[in-house]
């Protein structure tokens, strides 16, 4: 069996605390991609977007992923690292890929801006298009669907409950 999860998903989804909550409760390691980006950048995800634009930001989101050490850790994704076929193709070898899934309504309730977040989408698409695109490539990409709509205990222990 795989010793490490990774969860993928929109921005607003959950991934960070849901990840975060599951290393603890199963003695694993924490990594958030977006969070290894910025740090070796010494920048955030918005400034990297701003001045490279948003596929540069999903080439490095690639590098990033294909650089984790998946060994007994939870990687919390970012929304956009779906796009990378050779980044989910790795973690579907080497961990159990989670989408946690929640409806745009939430997202939004969840994230009431984007402007500042970092979301690699192509400018022309709006975030509802985003969404529904992102939707489907999360679906393919995942081992588990896991709705994330109630309150964050109770989606720790339904990815618990896959192990």
């Amino acid at each position: 069996m795989k010793s490490s999860i990774s969860l993928i998903g929109m921005a607003g989804a959950g991934k960070s605390s849901v990840g975060i909550k599951v290393a603890e409760a199963l003695n694993l390691n924490f990594v958030d991609s977006d969070l290894l980006i910025e740090k070796n950048f010494n920048q955030s995800l918005q400034s990297i977007l701003d001045d490279l634009g948003y596929l540069k930001l999903r080439s490095i989101e690639e590098e990033t992923l294909l650089a984790i050490d998946l060994q007994n850790t939870v990687l919390s994704t970012g929304g956009s690292s779906v796009y990378s076929a050779r980044g989910m193709q790795y973690l579907k070898e080497h961990s159990v890929v989670v989408y946690l899934e929640v409806p745009f309504d939430q997202i939004l309730k969840r994230v009431p801006s984007f402007l500042d977040r970092g979301f690699a989408k192509d400018p022309s698409h709006s975030i509802e298009e985003a969404f529904s695109e992102r939707q489907v490539l999360y679906k393919d990409s995942a081992h588990h669907t896991i709705v994330n709509t109630d309150d964050l205990r109770t989606c720790v222990s339904k990815i618990i409950e896959l192990f």
